[in-house]
C-alpha cells in the first residue's frame, strides 16, 4: 500500500509501529511495542481519498436519492458531518485507484453537498458482504438516552431535527419517549426495535398490565403499534390508567348507604338460610323422582301410551330424566316457560298411579 503513504492522515501518530512516544517526557502517549494480538480487518490510520478516486462495487438502485434514508444522510452529513469513515481496499498498489466495499451512499451524499474528499479506512480483505450486516444498530432505548444526552450537553432540538431529518414533533416523541412507563417494562425493551407510538400507548395502561403486554410483544416478536392497540382495547378497565374512576353517588349520604347496605345483607342471610334449610329434602325429592322418571320412560308401553295422549309432556319428561347436573338443568331452560309446562306435566300425571297405568299396558 505504498500509494496510501501519500494521502494526507487525518490522525498522524494515533500507531506508532515502533512503540516508542514521540515525546519521551510524555507517558501518557506510550503504545505498545509488540503486534497486537487481535486480528484488525482495517489499517490503524484514516485517510482522506478523492471521491474521483473511488471506485464503486456495486450498481446503486434506481431512485435510491429520492428515499427517507439517503436523505437522512445527507442531511447527518451537513449538520454534523461524517461519523462512520468509507471502507475501501487497494486492488494495485501502484495506481490511485480505490475499490469502495461499503459507503455507497455516503458517495452520493458527499457529492451533492459539494465536497471533494471523504474520509476512508483501507480494509485488510475484499469483504463481498456489506458492513451493514456486522453493526450492531442501536435500539430505540439506547437512541432516546443519546438524544437526551446531547440535549443535557447543550444541542439544540432544532439541530438534532435537521440531522436526523425529522420535524421536531418527532424529537419530542423521541426525547418523551419514556415518561409513564415503568422499569420492568423498559427493562424487557431495552434491546428491541420499536416506534415510539408504542410506548404513547403504553402509557394508557397501568405498571403491571405494561409489563404483562411487553412480554406478550416480545414473545411473539411483534413489538408493533397494531399489537399494542389490540392489547390495550383487551385491557379491562381497572387496568387502564386512560379511564378515570367511577364517580360517587353524592346524593346519597353515608349513613343512608350503610341502612340500605344492612338491609340488603338481612335479606340475602334470610334467603340463604331458607334455602339451606329445604336443600336436602328438595334435592332428595328431585333425585328420587328422576330415577323414578327414567325408569318409567324406560318402559316402551307407557313411553307410546304418554306420546299418543300427551306428546308435549313427554318431552319434558325425557328433559328431566336425561339431566345430568343442576348446572346443565340451568342452561337446557332456555325458555322462560319451561318450568311451568315442566310442572304442569307433573301435575297432570300422578306420579302414583302411573306404576298402574304401566301396568294396564303391559
Amino acid at each position: 500500500m505504498n500509494s496510501a503513504t501519500n494521502l494526507a492522515q487525518m490522525y498522524p501518530g494515533v500507531y506508532n509501529p515502533d512503540g516508542h512516544a514521540e515525546n519521551e517526557g510524555d507517558t501518557a502517549q506510550k503504545l505498545p511495542t509488540k503486534p497486537l494480538n487481535t486480528l484488525l480487518g482495517f489499517d490503524l490510520e484514516t485517510y482522506q481519498i478523492p471521491l474521483d478516486q473511488l471506485l464503486p462495487s456495486k450498481k446503486v438502485p434506481d431512485g435510491i436519492m429520492s428515499t427517507r434514508k439517503y436523505k437522512q444522510i445527507v442531511s447527518s452529513i451537513h449538520e454534523i458531518g461524517l461519523i462512520e469513515p468509507l471502507a475501501v481496499i487497494q486492488p494495485d498498489a501502484s495506481k490511485s485507484e480505490y475499490i469502495l466495499l461499503d459507503g455507497h451512499l455516503r458517495v452520493l451524499a458527499f457529492k451533492e453537498l459539494g465536497l471533494h474528499e471523504v474520509a476512508c479506512l483501507f480494509a485488510k480483505d475484499d469483504e463481498t458482504h456489506t458492513y451493514n450486516h456486522r453493526i450492531n444498530r442501536l435500539s430505540t432505548i439506547q437512541e432516546h438516552y443519546m438524544i437526551r444526552r446531547a440535549i443535557d450537553r447543550g444541542v439544540s432540538k432544532e439541530r438534532l431535527a435537521r440531522a436526523f431529518n425529522v420535524n421536531l414533533s418527532s424529537i419530542n416523541r423521541r426525547i418523551n419517549l419514556l415518561s409513564g412507563i415503568c422499569p420492568e417494562a423498559i427493562a424487557l425493551l431495552q434491546d428491541h426495535h420499536f416506534t415510539p407510538d408504542v410506548t404513547r400507548i403504553l402509557r394508557n395502561m397501568k405498571a403491571a398490565r405494561q409489563v404483562e403486554a411487553v412480554e406478550l410483544m416480545v414473545a411473539s416478536n411483534t413489538i408493533t403499534v397494531a399489537h399494542v392497540d389490540a392489547l390495550l382495547k383487551a385491557t379491562p378497565p381497572e387496568q387502564r390508567a386512560d379511564v378515570p374512576p367511577p364517580e360517587r353517588d353524592s346524593k346519597t349520604a353515608p349513613m343512608a348507604q350503610l341502612v340500605k347496605l344492612e338491609k340488603e345483607m338481612s335479606q340475602v342471610q334470610a334467603t340463604y338460610k331458607d334455602a339451606e334449610s329445604n336443600y336436602g329434602s328438595e334435592l332428595l325429592n328431585l333425585v328420587v323422582a328422576k330415577g323414578y322418571l327414567t325408569k318409567l320412560l324406560a318402559n316402551a308401553a307407557v313411553r307410546s301410551y304418554i306420546q299418543r295422549r300427551e306428546p308435549e309432556i313427554l318431552s319434558h319428561l325425557e328433559l328431566v330424566a336425561n339431566t345430568v347436573s343442576m348446572e346443565e338443568a340451568v342452561q337446557q331452560q332456555s325458555e322462560p316457560n319451561d318450568s311451568v309446562i315442566a310442572g304442569y306435566a307433573l301435575q297432570s300425571i300422578n306420579l302414583v298411579s302411573l306404576p298402574n297405568i304401566g301396568a294396564t299396558i303391559v
